[in-house]
């Protein structure tokens, strides 16, 4: 099949206008798609596996020491995978090399409390070296809750900080009844060639997570805000949402997006959510950060690259890689650091594929 540039949501309305939903009406269903992304990747194995600890969001940055530091989500492992919602940290811990062994180093965003907008979780870091300062853009909420949840950017001059946490979020959602009125949530940053700060983010609508017709609820989608500054004002692109799957049918979706620029290209990673399967990532690339091409698989089930364990009962996303981020070394991505569910503690931890 031909890759077409579209606004996802956009071309397949059209479609959909015109046939019934099948796996037949959409090529790229029928035909799966490793990308060129996917086949250079080689498994190397989990990282940051701690016993008292569930771990998710891995965000790696190389520092000016030449160590590998990686800014990440953990929660107790008393309060079960669930914990993520009411009761994250974000923590950092350093390498002398990509693939480890990592030493944890402090917790420097945990929840703060009754009276702040992140007061109940700290989640989703991804870390970023931008105009000379070090900006960790993360996700918080007040009650512990899905319709709290809100992006923020915390920034440091040094990967060890002192972090200077923000008063308010940096995104709001957008006006009742709009398509991302619920949360804010899953940032992905990059500062675009013509010098202006982009700012993607996962949301979804209210009506269809408090009343869902499917059983995964609501149906997200990612848009796009734009700034002149690195803390914002962020202004919302008219065209938002970018990446819309829904009208495919069956309540497809994405999330965990990760999104980068390479060889005049803007290029984005993002966890399946049902187009090609729920074990699944999504590649997608574009010329301008707007208009994107169709999706291609851009990692697969890990079963597919390693043997695991029979899966633990208590852990139900065995078997899958999420919240994709990438290191970059001289400018080149030469790592993808992932979070899967398993590992020696049955918890969750980090796994890392090295870009050959």
């Amino acid at each position: 099949m031909n890759r077409r540039q579209f606004i996802i949501g956009n071309s397949l309305a059209v479609m959909a206008l015109c046939l019934p939903f099948s796996a037949k009406a959409i090529n790229f269903l029928d035909d799966p798609k490793l990308s060129d992304f996917e086949k250079k990747l080689r498994p190397v194995g989990r990282a940051l596996e701690f016993e008292d600890y569930y771990v998710w969001c891995n965000s790696p940055i190389e520092g000016p020491d030449g160590k590998i530091h990686v800014f990440f989500s953990r929660w107790k492992k008393s309060k079960s995978m669930s914990g993520w919602i009411n009761g994250s940290e974000i923590a950092h811990a350093v390498a002398d090399k990509p693939e480890g062994p990592y030493e944890y180093v402090s917790t420097i965003l945990a929840p703060r409390g009754e009276g702040f907008w992140d007061a109940t979780t700290c989640h989703n870091p991804s870390i970023h070296f931008v105009d000379g300062k070090y900006a960790l853009f993360f996700m918080g909420n007040s009650n512990g809750k899905m319709d709290t949840k809100r992006i923020g950017l915390a920034v440091s001059d040094s990967l060890y900080g002192p972090w200077e946490r923000p008063d308010q979020p940096l995104l709001l959602p957008g006006e009742p009844g709009s398509w991302d009125d619920l949360l804010t949530t899953n940032p992905s940053f990059l500062k675009h060639p013509n010098g202006e700060y982009w700012l993607y983010y996962k949301s979804l609508d209210t009506e269809n997570y408090v009343h869902p017709k499917f059983p995964i609820k609501g149906n997200r989608k990612y848009g796009l805000a734009i700034s002149k500054s690195l803390k914002g004002p962020y202004i919302k692109h008219p065209d938002n949402p970018l990446i819309d799957f829904s009208k495919l049918g069956d309540n497809k979706q994405c999330e965990d997006a990760f999104v980068w620029y390479e060889n005049k290209k803007f290029k984005m990673l993002a966890r399946d959510m049902g187009v090609f399967g729920m074990d699944y990532g999504l590649y997608m690339d574009s010329d301008d950060g707007i208009h994107w091409n169709d999706p291609q698989v851009s990692y697969q089930p890990l079963n597919k690259y390693i043997k695991q364990p029979e899966a633990p009962k208590h852990l139900n996303r065995y078997g899958r890689a999420e919240r994709p981020q990438l290191l970059f070394q001289n400018g080149k991505a030469t790592y993808l650091f992932t979070a899967s569910q398993g590992g020696k503690y049955e918890t969750s931890s980090a796994f890392i594929f090295k870009i050959i």
